[in-house]
């Protein structure tokens, strides 16, 4: 037996309360808000954590060695690999 066990992505534009600024702080931060930010806004305390987190692991610096050209490209594998519809 089969399961579609996707969350649905959130639409920003009717977020409410948490989600809503748990959007807000994503679009400051990374300049607007990512698929996977209307996703993880299903679960808006814990995505608050990870928030800084992503934020920082996907820029240039931070410790990191790759580049961010390198690091999108693993995103993009990603969600081929995972036939990601977005």
């Amino acid at each position: 037996m089969a399961y579609d066990v996707r969350a649905p992505i959130l639409d920003p534009n009717t977020a409410t309360g948490e989600v809503a600024r748990f959007f807000e702080a994503s679009a400051q931060l990374r300049g607007r808000v990512p698929n996977s930010s209307l996703v993880w806004g299903h679960i808006p305390y814990l995505a608050k954590f990870q928030l800084p987190a992503g934020v920082a692991l996907q820029r240039e610096g931070a410790g990191g060695v790759l580049s961010c050209r390198i690091k999108e490209m693993a995103v993009l594998k990603t969600s081929h690999v995972n036939t990601c519809a977005y």
